[in-house]
């Protein structure tokens, strides 16, 4: 479902379910259901949290539980049970020590609690400093129920969305804080080579937050003596950083500078060029970065570095790709130097694996064709099917 989409829902016992993806770094979260009247007001013993029911039991918390990488926690809704005085049943949520968007894999379901089947599915990936969140809600039309996806969230916390509904903050759940444990230890960081080209991201730890790609090459060492008064200038070498993406929904295009095609961090592609080294003196070197709370939405991602201009190719190349994630062990290769005239080259190529991401050393220069420009090149050598027209800077 999109969001503010509704759909019928039977009237009939049903499960309401928060789920997200733990893991380290990710906040803890509550949920709660409010039975909201039809004059918009919560009813009096309206807030159903942990263990308290609402009277004649219509509605009870039936707590949290975890399968893998994912928490869950439910709601039991009798909707045929639920009193004529409330309208609404409205799943909230809170979190404690962070915000909703550093919450991976947000979604809310409805099944049978019959049979648990899916009924509806919503699922929330706009989140950004909220620590309160509206995920959805029940609500009565025309003598029966639908579901509406409501996906709203408050930045300022329980206080603001009580205050939305006319409670006083403590009758929410307060989010629980987890007890100090001794820290386990930080996966080591690897380093790709031809023998071992590959590694999964979620091994490394990461699994949310930013991954930062970047490009930083070495200059080559300035001439001295007699070679350096002999020497003819060197035009500054000009590398640019992009990336081809597929989305899971089929979306197909190119982050690059060329052409202003910097992508976007927050919305579709989830992936944004954010360094431009030209000389290759910058300590940053070249930066691109993919939303890794977007895992799901990726089918693929080919980072590449292009020449722009101060040399016809790469030769005598030597860079060092690095991808650091903002919570996981960094990812490391060696770009040695190109041993064709190529004026393009695929440095990592990102794929789905069974627990997310997994990263691919390329390493790949590529020679394009007589009518074939450089992106174009890798187009066709990793079957993207773009068009493809002249762009400038």
């Amino acid at each position: 479902m999109s969001k503010g989409a509704n759909t019928p829902v039977p009237q009939a016992p049903v499960r309401l379910r928060l789920h997200w993806r733990h893991g380290a770094g990710v906040p803890d979260a509550r949920t709660a259901a409010l039975l909201v009247t039809g004059d918009g007001r919560v009813a009096h013993d309206g807030v159903v949290g942990g263990d308290r029911p609402v009277p004649g039991g219509a509605v009870r918390h039936e707590g949290r539980t975890v399968t893998g990488d994912r928490t869950a926690e439910t709601l039991h809704v009798d909707l045929p049970a639920v009193p004529a005085s409330v309208d609404r049943v409205v799943l909230v949520a809170v979190v404690g020590n962070g915000t909703f968007g550093a919450v991976p894999g947000l979604d809310v379901t409805v099944t049978d609690a019959a049979g648990d089947r899916e009924l509806a599915r919503y699922e929330s990936r706009d989140t950004t400093t909220e620590t309160a969140f509206v995920a959805g809600e029940l609500y009565r039309r025309q003598g029966g129920w639908k579901f509406r996806a409501v996906g709203q969230g408050y930045a300022g916390g329980a206080t603001e969305l009580a205050a939305a509904h006319g409670l006083a903050p403590g009758l929410l759940p307060a989010p629980r804080t987890p007890a100090a444990a001794p820290p386990a230890p930080a996966p080591a960081a690897v380093t790709l080579t031809k023998a071992a080209p590959s590694v999964s991201l979620a091994k490394q730890g990461a699994t949310t937050g930013a991954l930062h790609v970047n490009l930083n090459r070495q200059a080559p060492p300035a001439p001295r003596g007699w070679f350096a008064r002999n020497a003819a200038p060197q035009a500054p070498l000009a590398l640019d950083l992009g990336a081809l993406y597929e989305l899971a929904d089929g979306t197909k295009g190119v982050v690059q500078a060329l052409g202003n095609a910097f992508g976007d961090l927050h919305r579709p592609p989830w992936v944004h060029l954010d360094g431009d080294d030209r000389t290759g003196a910058v300590a940053a070197g070249e930066n691109l970065t993919v939303n890794l709370d977007h895992t799901r939405d990726f089918r693929r991602v080919l980072v590449f570095v292009t020449l722009y201009e101060g040399a016809a190719d790469f030769s005598g190349l030597h860079a060092t790709v690095t991808l650091r994630a903002q919570h996981g062990a960094p990812v490391t290769f060696s770009l040695d130097e190109c041993d064709v005239p190529s004026p393009v080259c695929a440095l990592a190529l990102l794929t789905q694996g069974p627990d997310g991401l997994v990263v691919h050393r390329e390493a790949r220069c590529l020679v394009p064709g007589r009518r074939s420009g450089p992106q174009r090149a890798l187009d066709e050598a990793y079957g993207w099917g773009l068009r493809w027209t002249p762009g400038r800077k």
